[in-house]
């Protein structure tokens, strides 16, 4: 592994660090707005039924509240995460050109696919979370798309 992509992958890394503390500290905003539990409380919900106090949020949730009202880190968490499964997934596969692009358009699926599920969000952090999942997906798909075409087009010739 070169010492350039090291350098990637560790600023990339901190950045994932430092937002996720950021959306962690924003998101728990959610124990003092009673009323938003019903509809951020997810997680807390499914796995231990109706929230009736603070102490029922689990602090996934804080990251749900964050996403959907204080959108900034959640979305650094979001792209340092792509890059960072990117760039290990170049990594891994760097030698099989093919399975890289699979790689890629996978996780372009899955992109379109999660921005599907926060497509009608009234929320303005969920909005936002609809176009950076629709681009990403859309991005990945396409280089994806391109990598598969000029390796063909080098078996060719």
């Amino acid at each position: 592994m070169s010492f350039k992509i090291i350098i990637h992958l560790s600023v990339a890394s901190m950045a994932f660090i430092f937002s996720a503390l950021a959306s962690w500290y924003e998101g728990s905003k959610i124990l003092d707005v009673s009323w938003e539990w019903k509809h951020t409380a997810i997680f807390s919900e499914m796995l231990n039924g109706p929230v009736k106090q603070a102490s029922d949020i689990l602090t996934i949730d804080y990251f749900v509240y964050a996403a959907k009202f204080l959108p900034t880190f959640p979305l650094i968490m979001l792209f340092s995460s792509t890059y960072i499964l990117i760039l290990l997934g170049y990594i891994l596969l760097k030698r099989n050109d093919k399975l890289f692009s699979y790689f890629l358009t996978s996780i372009g699926v899955i992109f379109l696919v999660l921005s599907g599920f926060v497509s009608n969000s009234p929320t303005i952090g969920l909005k936002y979370f609809f176009i950076s999942f629709l681009l990403l997906g859309m991005i990945s798909i396409v280089i994806a798309l391109n990598r598969f075409i000029n390796n063909k087009t080098r078996e060719i010739y």
